[in-house]
């Protein structure tokens, strides 16, 4: 059961829809004009209820099959969102925004389930109803959590969910997919290293918060390599180093750190928060200072289910004749709130030989929408098989 033939003759309007959506990139929760135009395109299809709303701006649109004996109703769920960055890819169609661009392929991802959407109102070849999921702020802002915060999966029964992303060096419309943990949970933490200042001819005389903050960086790296079980995985990474003060000749009172965790259990998650607090009282204790730390839970580790995997492996193979093991990722996915709230499965579509997501010069790939749309039908078509 190849690539459908309907998405093949729809390839080129939907690859319109995806250039206008680059073109004019929304970021976080702003995606006023991308969700009006979903919200249009849904209605023009002729879906049976569209809700606009949901999660601040996200939309949500339903369409019921031929028949409902089955009581099933299966989720899909796009992000809208772009990302702060400055594109650098000379398209003809490359954002008109400054400082905004679809580096991550969102666009790609709404155009492929709008053009599911579309077949899937013509055909309605299935028993039971689809509800199609439209989600912002997806790249820092935990749109999903909020449109799940807004009672989405109670509102429309919801049971199951699937998500989709694309993948850049994997084959154009090639598939991959794991079960269990998959993407990291993603934290931050602040630190506000407090000392005493002085005259750097005269180090004696000051608290000196530089030679803390230095040291700390150093010390949070044990956390990896001495506090986790080596066959945990866990990234702990210092990312700013800012002194209250400029001058070559200045001890600074304060010193801000930040970085980022990313971790793939509960329990590797704790301990790596709890060694963070207590590696920086300790520096700062040493050199008679003090730590100040604030760490910030993020997106928890999507977690596939284990049926659900299976099923979507096997749609994959349907659609494009196999379906690889995805390797872990440490970078992090809010599909993870979803999935925490529902049983489903999260998948990988090949995007070829292109720049890295969040990279400047990243497009999605026209090419590989057939295969998208396809496994998004066929997700419905398989699990709600019509009566």
């Amino acid at each position: 059961m190849p690539v459908k033939n309907r998405f093949a003759e729809l390839q080129a309007e939907i690859t319109e829809w995806r250039r206008d959506i680059h073109e004019n990139p929304e970021i976080l929760f702003d995606t006023h004009r991308t969700s009006a135009l979903v919200a249009e395109k849904l209605t023009g299809f002729g879906c049976d209820e569209v809700v606009t709303g949901i999660g601040r701006t996200g939309v949500v649109a339903v369409i019921k099959g031929k028949t409902d004996t089955s009581g099933k109703v299966i989720g899909l769920r796009a992000d809208m969102d772009a990302l702060p960055i400055h594109e650098e890819t000379g398209l003809d169609y490359a954002s008109k925004t400054a400082n905004a661009m679809h580096a991550c392929g969102h666009d790609g991802h709404t155009a492929m389930l709008l053009g599911a959407a579309k077949y899937l109102s013509e055909t309605r070849n299935f028993d039971g109803t689809v509800v199609l999921i439209f989600q912002p702020a997806e790249e820092g802002g935990g749109g999903g959590k909020e449109m799940c915060d807004d009672g989405m999966m109670d509102r429309w029964n919801i049971q199951e969910v699937y998500g989709m992303h694309n993948w850049p060096g994997r084959p154009v419309g090639s598939f991959a997919i794991r079960p269990g943990a998959f993407f990291a949970a993603t934290d931050q933490f602040d630190i506000t290293f407090a000392g005493r200042g002085g005259h750097a001819a005269k180090p004696h005389e000051t608290i000196d918060t530089t030679v803390m903050a230095a040291q700390a960086v150093m010390s949070l790296q044990t956390i990896a390599s001495r506090n986790a079980d080596p066959v945990h995985q866990i990234v702990v990474s210092v990312t700013s180093f800012e002194t209250s003060s400029k001058a070559f000749n200045v001890i600074p009172a304060r010193v801000q750190i930040k970085g980022t965790v990313r971790t793939m259990s509960p329990e590797i998650r704790d301990l790596a928060e709890q060694r963070i607090k207590e590696i920086c009282a300790g520096v700062a204790a040493t050199f008679g200072g003090e730590a100040e730390v604030t760490y910030y839970r993020g997106y928890p580790v999507m977690v596939n289910h284990e049926e659900q995997t299976d099923f979507a492996a096997k749609v994959a193979r349907d659609v494009s004749g196999g379906c690889d093991e995805a390797p872990l990722v440490m970078g992090g996915e809010d599909f993870a709130f979803m999935l925490e709230e529902r049983p489903g499965a999260y998948i990988l579509v090949g995007n070829g030989d292109t720049a890295a997501v969040h990279h400047p010069k990243y497009n999605f790939t026209d090419e590989a929408i057939p295969a998208g749309c396809s496994w998004w039908a066929e997700i419905v078509e398989q699990r709600m098989p019509a009566a």
